[in-house]
């Protein structure tokens, strides 16, 4: 079992809580590639995702169960709530149920 930890801008922290963005999005960079792939494929060993709005011990907290990572190229995505896609390749995290929130 692991946890997929994200810290998050107010806006899409915000957004995911209320449950209008079902995913968040992480340019596919050598940094993503090493947090989500393991031996060239994605992990599957994910099973919550942990988000934060923020870096404070007391900043805004959600937990949500893992839905899946998938790679897409930019021209496949059509992109959430006014979110702005710049790179070639993604890695989009689909959430499943929210497990926790506090703010």
């Amino acid at each position: 079992m692991a946890i997929l930890h994200l810290v998050l801008k107010k806006k899409w922290f915000d957004r995911i809580a209320a449950g209008l963005k079902p995913a968040e999005f992480r340019e596919f960079t050598p940094y993503w590639r090493a947090r989500l792939m393991r031996d060239g494929a994605i992990r599957q060993d994910f099973t919550e995702v942990h988000f934060r709005n923020g870096y404070s011990t007391k900043a805004p907290f959600m937990r949500w169960t893992m839905g899946s990572i998938t790679v897409y190229r930019r021209d496949f995505i059509v992109p959430l709530n006014g979110e702005q896609l710049t790179a070639d390749r993604y890695f989009m995290i689909s959430l499943g149920k929210m497990l926790e929130l506090r703010r």
